[in-house]
């Protein structure tokens, strides 16, 4: 319930002077406050100050959060949110087309916690994967969506644009899949050169690194891949995906049918995967932060 102190001084604030300039003059100011997809002068809360009525939001995704969580995080010092961007791609038998966006949601949350001081914004599945309408590479697998590089460009653009628009002071792009590599780093330099580095843009390829993940993990003693199945798949993927959702990988079948391998490696074993699983999402997310710290104090 909000406050009759505050409802009073809300309802006063807006109200609309005798004078005809006057009333424009404040028309203007209350159009000015109106937030939240509603009108200021009809609901207190539609009003850019009005207090957050609920606890902080725990979570780091800008999807799960109200304007007003996002507000009072960016004034509280979340001024760094990260971009992701995925795919909707073929990857054997037993992983979904979401490949990369179950991997993103293990790995951006960690990265954004690790920093501290940052948020994510929903994961981008949409990129290019081949010519939409042709049959070449992925787009000869059922299910396969892709965009004409022009269009992923101009997407993520947009997206950029807008986070700039509410006072993100840096803006960072990560890509889990190679093809969209040529994309993110061509928008983040051109905006960042556009924009003289206010917001900063960059692109972190640091990120999409999977032969240092491996080869961390085979050091590690975690593990270490046997002869390859010949699948657009492989253990570090996996377990990666495994840790947002077992189903995506489809766990359970995979076990009872006795096919809970990939590469030589097990992933029968539910702690053993949890083990390895939180050791790939944490070497991925350091690396990263490491990269984005190094970025950030370049710029200066």
């Amino acid at each position: 319930m909000i406050p009759k102190s505050l409802l009073a001084g809300a309802l006063a604030t807006l109200a609309v002077a005798a004078s005809p300039g006057q009333g424009q003059a404040q028309t203007q100011t209350q159009a000015a406050q109106n937030r939240g997809g509603g009108n200021c002068a009809n609901n207190p809360y539609n009003c850019a100050d009005t207090p957050n009525p609920l606890p902080k939001a725990n979570t780091v995704w800008l999807e799960e959060m109200t304007w007003m969580d996002v507000r009072d995080a960016m004034k509280a010092g979340m001024t760094t949110i990260i971009i992701t961007t995925g795919g909707i791609e073929p990857n054997g038998p037993w992983l979904a087309l979401g490949k990369h966006n179950y991997v993103l949601r293990a790995n951006c949350e960690a990265i954004a916690r690790k920093l501290g001081n940052a948020l994510c914004a929903p994961i981008d599945p949409f990129v290019p994967e081949g010519d939409p309408a042709g049959r070449g590479g992925h787009m000869a697998t059922a299910g396969t969506i892709s965009l004409r590089e022009e269009t992923f460009q101009a997407l993520l653009t947009d997206i950029v644009t807008s986070l700039k628009t509410h006072g993100f002071e840096n803006i960072v792009l990560i890509g889990d899949s190679g093809g969209n590599t040529t994309g993110m780093r061509t928008v983040a330099t051109r905006l960042n050169t556009e924009w003289s580095g206010k917001p900063f843009v960059v692109h972190i390829p640091q990120y999409y690194d999977y032969a240092s993940v491996s080869r961390e993990m085979a050091a590690k003693g975690l593990i270490k891949e046997g002869t390859s199945d010949q699948l657009h798949d492989d253990a570090i993927i996996t377990l990666n995906m495994w840790i947002t959702d077992p189903k995506s990988v489809r766990y359970d079948e995979r076990v009872k049918a006795g096919k809970a391998t990939i590469n030589g490696v097990s992933i029968a074993d539910a702690k053993k995967n949890m083990e390895m699983a939180k050791a790939i999402v944490e070497y991925r997310a350091t690396v990263t932060v490491d990269a984005i710290k190094a970025a950030m104090a370049a710029k200066k």
